[in-house]
């Protein structure tokens, strides 16, 4: 993880921005030598986003409370995929 001042950061921002987005590389905004913000790629969380949904998935599957689900071939019809 990359740490850069805030107040050296502004100058920067598209370039920050830029290497966040394309390359993955989270960067620390520090304000007084703490971190403050995060500039991080949005497909980062989303990956987060979906590994947290997949485990929760298999904690309440390992419960036995999972709630029934819709069957695949009705999810299809739904989305206009089956008729």
């Amino acid at each position: 993880m990359t740490e850069i001042a805030i107040s050296a950061a502004r100058a920067q921002l598209g370039d920050l921005v830029r290497r966040a987005a394309h390359g993955r590389e989270t960067i620390a905004l520090t304000d007084h030598g703490h971190v403050a913000a995060l500039l991080v790629s949005p497909q980062v969380i989303e990956d987060l986003e979906d590994a947290l949904a997949l485990a929760d998935f298999q904690r309440r599957k390992a419960e036995g409370t999972l709630e029934e689900g819709i069957p695949h071939e009705e999810v299809g019809r739904m989305l206009g995929l089956r008729t």
